[in-house]
């Protein structure tokens, strides 16, 4: 009988802990770690890592797999990236808790927030629950590819308790507060992770309302937080659009939150090409109030937060061009064909780019200046001089031709890369001194969600190929940005038990081919439920993922291992 169930032997061990990397064995037992060093015993199950990398598993604590985890156990782009815990229910958004008669409502706001297709959610959504305890049951069901939890979204409460009136922003009465923060608690004590809400004016449902939560009052938030933090548990995240009217509004109510629940917090940031150094107020702010000692932390991106434009994508500078809307619903092949032909090319390039306010980025389809192609191998810090319009600048020819040549090419299958924050001034250094700041941790990947526009659960991937081994300058070690994408990003949610490879920890961890570590292209998929489109990105280089010690993935293939679970609330650290 084998003294162990896994040995990973002879890889170069990355711990997270941010010191350096040495040679080592990692022995597991019943999912757990239990020898780190010159393992002599044998295993069920051996590992060869040498010449790889051995590091942990990932957490990526902003993610929207709300709808997906209760039909999918598979939460894939996240899963073929490294990651083995998700975080959901981010952005104030998400289904429980919810009366039937509010369902709808809840299913509108997630697809036009987060871009997931509406039919897809009225499909794959059992709805078999109403309070959020309910939800998390429901959660358990099914098993999954890596280990989840849920934050309760703001927006949910807010119609829970207001109806009509939440959407119509208005004030909550104090029995309304106070109902919303029983149900917060009531959801925290069921194993929530946290509570989240959203401020930002980007945030709308498909039919172009703001988001119940965008108005909400400070009373509300307040007394949401204090009720929290009376528990004992949980975490609060919050998005805002820190414009230059509110940052200071906004950098008081946080504050006033953080004081009112004593618990951690955290909120998105990123640097914008209009106000480029804004993102620096908001780091002296983080060190203010952790100096007060408050528990603070920023979500950051790690390259350009934007979009992808394509025939096949919620999003193309024709979209609402009329003479392309007229074939608009042809199938992709046909669309492209029929654009091909000189006729319709003339009579849609005559119209040209048409903007769309009422689409998220339809506002920013004429952007051309940051546009650029995106080929199989993604550069994400590409060149300002390969933007389109300097593209067809030099080739003498009008942008929108270039881009409606590149969108036809391929079968329809050509995409359009438009970052529109971190990508300032040509390069993502703004965004690498975020990432760097002692009070930062790497999030806002949106894992399921946007699957029509973009697919960031890519991040842990383009921090170790682009800021680790790939960029040309300033390079990042990779001792700090596992230690930042395992342990910190753990330890901000409360999972203490994690990010970690040392003796008692869960036994989550990536084998991890450095040089080999390749990102492909996006490609799109129709396997959401009612067949819905969304985005999927893979990427070579990861020979095993180990989740509770069971292999999940091996060279980015499923292994049909299911140990995923629902993690009910914080871990303690293990003795």
């Amino acid at each position: 009988m084998s003294e162990f169930d896994l040995i990973v032997r002879g890889g170069t061990l990355v711990d997270g802990t941010g010191e350096p990397r040495r040679t080592a064995d990692v022995a597991v037992r019943d999912g757990i770690v239990v020898e780190v060093g010159q393992v002599s015993g044998r295993a069920s199950q051996e590992i060869d890592a040498d010449g790889a990398i051995v590091a942990p598993g990932f957490v990526d604590v902003h993610t929207h797999y709300d709808g997906q985890a209760t039909w999918d156990s598979y939460l894939q782009p996240s899963s073929w990236h490294g990651v083995t815990t998700v975080v959901m229910g981010n952005c104030g958004v998400g289904f429980a808790p919810v009366q039937p008669q509010d369902r709808n409502r809840l299913v509108e706001l997630m697809e036009g927030v987060e871009d997931i297709p509406g039919v897809a959610l009225t499909e794959g959504l059992p709805w078999t629950w109403q309070s959020f305890p309910e939800y998390l049951d429901a959660l358990e069901t099914r098993a999954h590819d890596l280990d989840f939890a849920a934050q309760v979204p703001h927006a949910a409460l807010r119609v829970r308790v207001m109806g009509e009136r939440a959407a119509a922003h208005t004030l909550s009465t104090e029995e309304e507060s106070q109902l919303m923060a029983k149900l917060a608690v009531e959801a925290i004590e069921a194993g929530a992770v946290g509570f989240s809400t959203s401020r930002t004016l980007n945030h709308k449902s498909i039919s172009g309302e703001l988001t119940p939560s965008y108005a909400a009052g400070r009373d509300e938030l307040t007394t949401i937080s204090r009720a929290i933090g009376a528990s004992g548990k949980g975490v609060l995240q919050l998005v805002t659009d820190w414009d230059d009217e509110s940052i200071e509004t906004d950098f008081d109510l946080i504050r006033s939150m953080v004081a009112a629940a004593g618990r951690p917090m955290s909120f998105s940031l990123s640097q914008t090409a209009a106000h480029p150094d804004r993102f620096r107020k908001a780091l002296a702010f983080l060190e203010e109030a952790n100096a007060e000692g408050h528990r603070l932390r920023a979500q950051v991106a790690v390259r350009g937060i934007g979009i992808l434009l394509g025939l096949d994508l919620t999003l193309n500078p024709f979209v609402s061009n009329p003479a392309y809307q007229r074939i608009a619903d042809l199938p992709l092949a046909e669309r492209a064909r029929r654009m091909a032909d000189p006729e319709v090319r003339r009579e849609i390039l005559e119209i040209g780019i048409v903007k769309n306010p009422n689409l998220i980025g339809g506002q920013f389809l004429d952007r051309i200046e940051v546009m650029f192609e995106l080929e199989n191998q993604p550069n994400y810090e590409p060149d300002a001089s390969q933007t389109l319009a300097r593209r067809a600048a030099a080739a003498g020819v009008d942008p929108t031709e270039l881009i409606y040549d590149i969108l036809v090419s391929d079968g329809g299958r050509g995409m359009i890369y438009q970052p529109f924050t971190n990508y300032v001034d040509g390069s993502l250094n703004g965004a690498r001194e975020q990432l760097v700041h002692p009070f930062t941790i790497p999030g806002l990947s949106d894992g399921g969600a946007h699957v029509g526009t973009i697919c960031d659960g890519s991040f842990p991937t383009t921090l170790l190929q682009h800021w680790v081994r790939d960029r040309a300058a300033d390079r990042l070690a990779l001792e700090f940005v596992v230690a930042r994408q395992a342990r910190a990003t753990a330890e901000a949610v409360g999972f203490f038990d994690r990010g970690l490879l040392a003796p008692g920890y869960k036994a989550d961890l990536n084998v991890i081919d450095f040089e080999g570590l390749l990102l492909h292209k996006p490609e799109v998929h129709h396997d959401l439920p009612a067949g819905g489109r969304r985005l999927l990105q893979r990427a070579d280089g990861y020979l095993h993922t180990v989740v509770s010690g069971q292999e999940t993935y091996r060279n980015g293939e499923a292994t049909g291992a299911l140990p995923g679970r629902l993690v009910r609330g914080a871990q303690p650290t293990p003795r």
